[in-house]
């Protein structure tokens, strides 16, 4: 700054005005540089302060989108929110390899992600669902840092995105945060037995509506983007199944599906169509 200073003209008025305050800044043409005065840089500080201020009361007021926090108590969540991160997940996008450490731990706003098992061929099975309701990444609640399973991203959306080192530090701190994720954890367990009962004792066109009905309500959408080798794929069934089962949900007026687009037409006439699993996953979530 002296630098750039000592080339003013002595008395003139490029001088004059910065000694009167009247100059918060100047350019050094040689570097290209905007040089703020001690004064400028004060005010620009505590302009970016309050408008962090501003923004995490803001955050503070909106209504909380995900489950898990939302059932935080005031004090807890506003320890967290410097922490979290929004985040924008795309399709297909995978957030968790089975065997790799947990980088991040993920609370979705309007996103869904699928929990997949590989079989001995390296194929992968849909094992769960987490939406708007719960977080991906539960293992490093339990204590474990590494991955079970892979998360990997089928309706894409919004989260908020905490490290995992952060995560926790703040698991240690916030006793209601413990609690909370226990008990998703403890759902998701029940969640997974369900799924395997429901396996082995219902036919593909009603688990097939069951999982369309969790994966629109943890979207907070009526639509989906999916395809039906997609869909063959993570529920580990031949694709002339998924041809024949949305085909005949779609003849009775239940879904429309078109190009790898999936409607539901009917919530409750799709709730009729599919198997019991559906109101016991769901009544999981509310107990």
């Amino acid at each position: 700054m002296k630098k750039a200073l000592s080339k003013l003209p002595s008395g003139g008025p490029e001088r004059q005005a910065v000694e009167a305050g009247e100059i918060d800044a100047v350019i050094d043409h040689g570097s290209a540089k905007v040089i703020a005065f001690p004064a400028a840089q004060r005010a620009l500080r505590d302009a970016a302060r309050r408008a962090d201020t501003a923004r995490q009361e803001a955050a503070l007021d909106a209504p909380v989108a995900n489950r898990v926090l939302a059932a935080l108590p005031r004090t807890e969540y506003q320890q967290l929110l410097p922490g979290l991160e929004p985040v924008t997940l795309k399709f297909g996008e995978v957030i968790h390899e089975p065997g790799a450490p947990i980088r991040h731990v993920y609370f979705p706003i309007d996103c869904v992600v699928c929990l997949l098992a590989r079989t001995k061929g390296q194929r992968s099975v849909e094992t769960g669902l987490v939406g708007y309701e719960g977080v991906a990444g539960i293992a490093l609640a339990l204590g474990v840092a590494v991955s079970p399973i892979r998360t990997q991203v089928h309706v894409a959306g919004t989260a908020l995105r905490m490290p995992a080192a952060r995560f926790e530090v703040e698991l240690r701190r916030c006793p209601q945060l413990q609690r909370e994720l226990l008990r998703y954890a403890c759902v998701k367990m029940a969640q997974a037995r369900q799924t395997v009962a429901c396996l082995t004792s219902h036919v593909f066109e009603q688990r097939l509506a069951c999982w369309l009905l969790m994966t629109c309500d943890r979207s907070k959408s009526r639509e989906l983007l999916l395809t039906q080798a997609y869909l063959a794929n993570i529920l580990h069934v031949r694709r002339v199944s998924v041809t024949l089962a949305s085909g005949s949900l779609q003849a009775r007026n239940l879904i429309r599906y078109s190009r790898g687009r999936i409607a539901i037409v009917s919530h409750k006439g799709l709730e009729a169509a599919s198997c019991s699993c559906y109101s016991s996953i769901e009544a999981l979530h509310v107990a």
